[in-house]
Order: structure tokens, then C-alpha cells, then sequence
């Protein structure tokens, strides 16, 4: 068994914590801002549900390749430099969509704000729970999820702005982003720990997925949850004869439901653990899933539902992410990111394509059927995992 022998990276200082925080409700805040509006945007141009739904897969197919190699470089260029790297990269993308109208085009520029993303939530992710102490890492990890869930909600707003001028959202979008590249490069260089070596194989993928599988699998739920609610909620209202106005008001409501819940599930996992709160979660959510079709175009009651949902499930990555980051062995944590991203691209990429053609070919309700029936499941295996005793975590190593 060999050790990482680095040094433990610091807490963060206040104003290192806020600056991350301030990138990720940036990055929030711009897929909040791209999944609806390009979606409504294409519907208005006669695009297809599940043509539609295929091209914003785009985003999450850049997501998804980033994270096969993303690991060494964050190694050898450090968090900061990652962050800025997306940053540029996220705003170029997003400032070209109103300036382009082929639709393979704008494919390879939701790639290009996806691979973006990818390196702001992988950076700030692993920054912040890496130097999280163990006691309160559910409330550190629970500001990210704030921050993230803030900026998400306040995205789809700006769907009202097209009717002013096209390109405002994406312009406004873009400034926010090189505001909050100011503040980064203000940032120390921090770099991730390293591991020596892993057992003979060398295989830390397999090992963090023996040890935290259930950890890792909220993953996939949230990227489906927000990738199928972001891209095909607005076709959804659009078909059951809902206003652009009331769908911008919304899905912001998700968000909502998050923040009010979000930083006491935190709190509350630090006390009794992060398992049943997950479980509880997931099987209340699964329930409301499928009593959002029987809501009908009852906007008030709509709101109140999603908002409920938001507050089970705003907080399932990140506290997935946490409960990681208490199984696991502090050098398997940037595997376990990996990992978890690869999972929230691979939810995010089924969500509106599946979702898109359930629309499409059997009816508007079919998206609520399968994301209730996707979190009832997890709620149902949640009991079988056991944790691995100190050990067996050990051995692997």
C-alpha cells in the first residue's frame, strides 16, 4: 500500500471560497440561461421534439469527453488556471449562438460550452471538497449547491429578454463571465493531490467505484433530471398551451425549492449521514415526479410541485459527491469526480433525447413517467449498499 504523501491543500480563505461560489453560479446561470431558450428558440424555427432534444445533447456530449482527460491536465496546470480555461471557453460559445443559425453549428458550439462547463465544475467541485473538513463537508459542499442552484434558476429569465433583441441574454451572459475571469486570475495557483501509485493495476476507477457506487449514482440522476426539466419542460408547456412568460417562471422554480432546503439537508446529512437523507429524498421525489402530469396547466400548482422537487433533489449531486468524499481515501477524490461528472453527462445526454422522443412519438407526459420511476429506483436499491469497513477501503489502496 502506498500513500499520498502531499500536503494537505488548506481550507479555503473567505474570499478564495466566494470567488469559486461567484464561478459556479456563473456557470449555473448559463445553463440555466442555454438548455430553455435555445430550446424555444429551435421550436420557433419548426425544429422537431426529438431533433430538437438530440441537438442539446450537444452541451452534454462535450461534458462527457472532457472528463476522459481532463484529470492530468488539472494536475500539471492547477485549479485556477482550469477555471479560466473554462471560462473562455464557456463565454466564446455562448457570445457566437445568436451570430450562427445552421443547426450543425450551433452542435459543435453547445460542445464547445460544454467542454467549458466540464473544467469550471470539475475545478471547483474538487477545490472545495478536497479542502473541506470532514465535520462540516456537507455544508461546504451545500454552498456549492447554492451557488450553482441560484445561478440556475436565475437563467431562464432571460428568455425574456429575446424580446428586446436576440442576442441580449447571450451578450449579458458573456460579460458575466468576463467580470468573473477578473476575479479568478486573483486566485493562487492550488494544484490536485497526488497518488503515488494504486495497487498493481493502477486502476483508481475501479477502486473508487467499489468503494462508492452508490455515491456516485445520484450523478446520473441529476443529469437527467436537469437536462430532460431544462430542455423539454418548455416544449412540455408549450404543448399543454402555457405562455414563454409562465415557463421562464417556472422552471425557475427548481431552483427555488433547492435553495430553501438546500444548505439544511447539509447540515442535517452531517448529523445522521448522507445516505437516508439521499434515499428519503429520491423516493419523495419519485412520488411527485409523477403527480406533476395530473397538475395539467394549473400553473400555480405546477410551481408548487416543481419547487417541492427542487428542494428533494436540488442538492443530489453535490451531497452524492460528499458522500464520496466520506468513503473514500482523500487521493481517490479527483477519480471520484471524474466519475461523477461522467456519470452527470451520461444522465444528461439521455434525459433530453429520450425524453424528446417519448414527446414526440407517445405523449408530452412520458418525461414525468421516467424520471419518476428513474428516482423511485434508486430510493429501492439504497438499502442493499454497505459501506466498506476501513479494511477493505484500505486493501484496495
Amino acid at each position: 500500500m502506498v500513500l499520498t504523501t502531499s500536503v494537505n491543500t488548506p481550507v479555503p480563505s473567505l474570499k478564495r471560497l466566494s470567488i469559486l461560489l461567484s464561478v459556479t453560479l456563473v456557470s449555473g446561470l448559463n445553463q440555466g440561461l442555454l438548455l430553455p431558450l435555445l430550446a424555444i428558440l429551435l421550436d420557433q424555427r419548426g425544429v422537431s421534439s426529438d431533433l430538437n432534444g438530440l441537438n442539446s445533447m450537444a452541451l452534454y456530449i462535450g461534458t462527457f469527453s472532457t472528463m476522459f482527460f481532463i484529470e492530468k491536465p488539472i494536475r500539471k496546470i492547477g485549479y485556477k488556471y482550469g477555471i479560466l480555461f473554462g471560462l473562455t471557453l464557456a463565454g466564446v460559445g455562448t457570445i457566437l449562438f445568436p451570430f450562427m443559425h445552421a443547426l450543425w453549428i450551433w452542435f459543435i458550439l453547445r460542445i464547445a460550452v460544454g467542454i467549458g462547463d466540464s473544467a469550471l465544475h470539475y475545478c471547483t467541485q474538487l477545490w472545495i471538497v478536497s479542502s473541506s473538513p470532514p465535520a462540516s463537508r456537507g455544508r461546504y459542499i451545500s454552498l456549492y449547491g447554492m451557488a450553482y442552484g441560484i445561478g440556475f434558476s436565475i437563467g431562464p429569465m432571460g428568455i425574456n429578454f429575446i424580446s428586446i433583441e436576440k442576442w441580449l441574454p447571450f451578450a449579458l451572459n458573456t460579460i458575466l463571465f468576463i467580470v468573473i475571469m477578473l476575479f479568478v486570475m486573483r486566485l493562487p495557483s492550488i494544484y490536485p493531490e497526488r497518488a503515488e501509485k494504486l495497487a498493481a493495476s493502477s486502476n483508481r476507477y475501479l477502486h473508487t467505484y467499489r468503494i462508492a457506487w452508490f455515491a456516485l449514482f445520484p450523478a446520473v440522476l441529476y443529469g437527467l433530471m436537469e437536462a430532460t426539466m431544462n430542455s423539454n419542460f418548455p416544449l412540455y408547456g408549450l404543448r399543454i398551451h402555457l405562455s414563454k412568460e409562465v415557463i421562464s417562471m417556472l422552471l425557475p422554480a427548481l431552483g427555488v425549492g433547492s435553495l430553501i432546503v438546500m444548505l439544511p439537508l447539509g447540515m442535517l446529512s452531517d448529523r445522521i449521514g448522507r445516505k437516508p437523507v439521499l434515499i428519503f429524498c429520491s423516493l419523495a421525489a419519485g412520488i411527485m415526479f409523477f403527480m406533476v402530469p395530473l397538475a395539467g396547466n394549473n400553473a400555480p400548482l405546477l410551481f408548487v410541485l416543481l419547487g417541492l422537487i427542487g428542494g428533494c433533489i436540488g442538492s443530489f449531486f453535490s451531497l452524492g459527491l460528499a458522500y464520496a468524499a466520506d468513503l473514500l481515501p482523500r487521493e481517490l477524490l479527483p477519480s471520484a469526480n471524474v466519475i461523477a461528472s461522467i456519470h452527470f453527462s451520461v444522465g444528461s445526454l439521455l434525459g433530453p433525447s429520450i425524453s424528446g422522443y417519448g414527446i414526440q412519438y407517445i405523449s408530452e407526459k412520458s418525461m414525468f413517467i421516467m424520471l419518476g420511476c428513474a428516482f423511485t429506483l434508486f430510493a429501492l436499491i439504497g438499502p442493499l449498499f454497505r459501506r466498506a469497513s476501513q479494511s477493505q477501503t484500505t486493501t484496495m489502496i
